[in-house]
This record gives structure tokens, sequence and C-alpha cells, in this order.
């Protein structure tokens, strides 16, 4: 890729004047989809939004400042962190993710020493792309259920129709809307149908009356910065609760393994980084420093009560159309995010949605999940003509939608694997154990080994 085209590169600052609009651009590109995954979990979206910015910035320093990469809330955890909340509470899922940030700490590491090949082997398209559409479809009812019920679970044709006409909207946006607004066509999205929700009378704006009568009938200046800024509900160990009472196998084995999964679209994030900015971010700073920033942006968010990061498509969508690279954007945007999570009234906000709306988005938000797994499938030219690929991926489909379990004994502990995660698990056993492996990889590059790598980017 020529990079006469470049506005500004990695390392360069950007004038006083611009720094702030760049920034917000990312805010922005961000925002919708990082708050989904709190409101659909129950965790606080300001939480969300603080270990947002704090992981952004872990990893921008872990990969000395020469990737430029935002990180926010993941899709992929959506699913087992509601079933570790229903187990053991959020402190139980703080817990399980704390152990999935613990894998990219490992994984880094072994990369590090042994290269990336032999983590190519465990994970081809042919178990990546099916989990994935697992993820999508998995979350599905969930979807539904939002865009059609009210609060009581009762069906609502006015819930319906709100989420009806945020889904339209967005998908219009995503279609028809250029430039900087068809990066954001979520955010757009979510403001459209709240404003029709308010028109249809489902919208409580309880608690933002309240903020913005005490910030109205604020006297001094105190008392005004009081009613605006407000600590957010962290979580933290040792202080809310002690992560030795609530650990249990059936957490490690419901988030460790959707951690293989995110490894893998954190590659391919990468790769299009890469050739986004026109460097090889694969080979330097390198992979290995790349996935402990993600994994210590996880660890960051399960010691504050959010919910774990990855590296965000949208944001790389701002960088390839600004052109510009530098990670003091990236930067700024993460101070923003943190700064947004302080203030109460964004908060209220943010809750004051309501759920015919998350669904509306949640449709079609689910749904491209599901069809990037197929993606994935394609573009790496997998024969699913071959009887061997279409029973790895026939078999990870199956179990991840159909929600098998197994149970068993761990050390006088009873553990349960479901649902995505029995699926990533037996998918991996299957793709190792059956003969013809190579063909897994299908005729692309992206999950060959490292010199395919190296020779796509160069």
């Amino acid at each position: 890729m020529s990079r006469l085209d470049m506005v500004m590169d990695v390392r360069d600052v950007p004038q006083k004047s611009k720094w702030f609009m760049l920034s917000l651009q990312h805010l922005f590109a961000m925002f919708g989809a990082t708050i989904l995954v709190p409101f659909l979990t129950g965790l606080p979206p300001a939480v969300a939004l603080i270990s947002s910015g704090s992981g952004t910035l872990a990893y921008l320093f872990i990969t000395r400042g020469r990737i430029p990469a935002y990180l926010g809330s993941s899709f992929a955890f959506i699913a087992p962190i509601g079933a570790a909340i229903s187990d053991s509470g959020v402190p139980g899922a703080m817990v399980g993710s704390f152990f999935a940030g613990l894998v990219y700490g490992v994984l880094a590491l072994l990369i590090g020493f042994f290269g990336l090949d032999w983590l190519m082997k465990i994970l081809p398209p042919i178990v990546v792309g099916p989990v994935i559409i697992v993820i999508g479809l998995g979350l599905a009812p969930t979807a539904i259920g939002m865009a059609m019920n009210d609060a009581s679970g009762t069906y609502s044709g006015t819930h319906f129709l709100v989420a009806i006409v945020t889904l339209a909207v967005t998908v219009i946006g995503s279609l028809f809307f250029k430039g900087f607004f068809g990066l954001i066509p979520i955010l757009i999205g979510i403001v459209t149908g709240y404003l029709f929700a308010l028109t249809q009378g489902i919208v409580d704006t309880s608690a933002l009356s309240v903020t913005w009568s005490n910030i109205a009938g604020a006297e001094t200046v105190g008392a005004f910065l009081g009613a605006i800024f407000v600590i957010p509900e962290f979580v933290i160990p040792f202080k809310d609760y002690n992560p030795l009472d609530v650990f249990s196998w059936s957490i490690f084995w419901l988030m460790v393994p959707v951690a293989t999964v995110t490894i893998a679209e954190h590659i391919g994030d990468q790769m299009v980084l890469s050739k986004v900015v026109g460097r090889n971010f694969i080979k330097e700073p390198g992979l290995h420093r790349s996935i402990l920033g993600d994994g210590v942006a996880t660890l960051i968010a399960s010691v504050l009560g959010g919910p774990p990061n990855t590296t965000y498509g949208e944001n790389i969508g701002v960088l390839a159309i600004t052109r510009v690279f530098s990670v003091f954007v990236i930067g700024g945007a993460a101070v923003l995010a943190i700064t947004f999570g302080f203030v109460g009234i964004i908060s209220d906000l943010i809750s004051s949605i309501p759920t015919a709306v998350m669904g509306g988005v949640s449709i079609l938000l689910f749904g491209i999940i599901a069809s990037s797994g197929l993606r994935m499938l394609v573009d790496n030219q997998v024969d699913l003509g071959n009887n061997r690929n279409l029973i790895v991926a026939s078999v990870i489909l199956v179990i991840g939608i159909g929600g098998a379990l197994v149970r068993f004994n761990v050390f006088g502990q009873n553990v349960e694997i479901q649902g995505m995660a029995l699926a990533a698990i037996t998918g991996v056993l299957l793709n190792l154990v059956l003969p013809g492996k190579e063909t897994g990889y299908g005729n692309g590059n992206m999950f060959k080994t490292e010199e395919h790598i190296e020779e796509e980017q160069e």
C-alpha cells in the first residue's frame, strides 16, 4: 500500500486544535457497541467505558505506542458472562474474565518463544469460523426477546415497532451513509431509536430528571461538580469480594475457551490494521506484544467490574477513512472514554435506553457476528465439500447452538462446560484428531503460517 496519502503517521502528535475532534470520532465509533455489551449482561455501562479506555492506554503502552488500535467490550463474552453472573454473580464473571486475560498472557509468551505456527495449527479457519457463527446465532434469541417484549417479558407491539425503526435506521446508515457517518450507524440507530421511543412513551427518564435537577439546582461549584461527576459501580476484588471464595472450575471452563476465538479474531484485526496503515504489526512490534496488550486490557476490566476487551473493527474503519494513524489520537479517545465513565448524566442516559432499542440494534449486530464467521470460511476458501471439514463445522454448530453440555467432577467441584465453550473445545480436538488437517486452512493465507503472514504483509 502506498503511504503517500497518509495524513498523520503512527507517532505523529496532532495539532491541539484538531486533537479533540479526531479523538471524539473514535469515541463515537466504539460507543454504540461498547455500551451494548454491559447493557445485555447487566454490568454498569460507565465501568465498561472506563475499563475500555484504561485497557486501550495499557495496550498502547505495551505495544510501545506503535499500533493505533482501540479496545472495546467484546461481544464473544456476552453469553459466558451472562451465564457466569446467573451462577455466581458479577464477581464470578470477573474471576472468569481474569483467567481469560491470563490466557492471552500465556499465549503471548509462547508466541514470543516459539513463533506463531503452532497456534495456527490449533485454530484454523474451519474451527474459528463455525465458532464465531455459534457466538452470533447463540445470541439471536436474546436480541429477539429484547426487541419484542416489555420489561415483564410480555409481547409488546409498541416495543417491537421501536425495535424495527431502530433496526431500519441502522441498516440504512450502514448502506447509504458516507464518510464518518458511515462508520457510526450503530450510534445513529440507537439515538434515532431512543428519540422514537420517547414519542411512544416507553423511556424511563426519572433518573435523568433527578440528575439534571441536581445539576440545575447546584448553588456552589462543589455542588455542581458533585452533581456531574460520580463514582461508577466498580466491583473490585478483595474489596467487594474474595476471588478465592468465588472461583469454581465451571466458571473457568465457561470463560477461558472463548479466549481462543477472540485471539483468532485479534490476529485477523492485526492483519487488517497492518494493511490499512502500511506496516507489518505482526512482525514489529510483534503479535506477542499486541496479544499481551489485549490480555492486560481484559485483566484491567476484570478488576474493575467491566466486560473483557478486544480490538475494535469500527475504529480500524475510522483509521481507513481518515488516514490519521496517530496513537495519540487513539490515546485521546481512551481518555475521553474514561472521563465519560465518571459523568453521571451520561450513565443515566445510557441506562434509560429502552431494551427495544438495543434489541433492534442487536438483531443486526448478532447477525453480522454470525456472518463474519461464514465470511472467514469463504475468504480462506475452505472446502465444505470435503467430508472432513463438513464434519468439523457441523459438530461445532450443533453443539454450540444446541446448548450441549458436559458435567464432571474436579477436586470435589462439579464442573460444567456448555454451549460455545464446549463447541470450541470440541472443534479444536476434532481438527487435531481427524486426518487431512491441511484442508482446514483453506486456500487463503490468513491462518496458515507465520511465513505466510509475513509474505502477505510485505
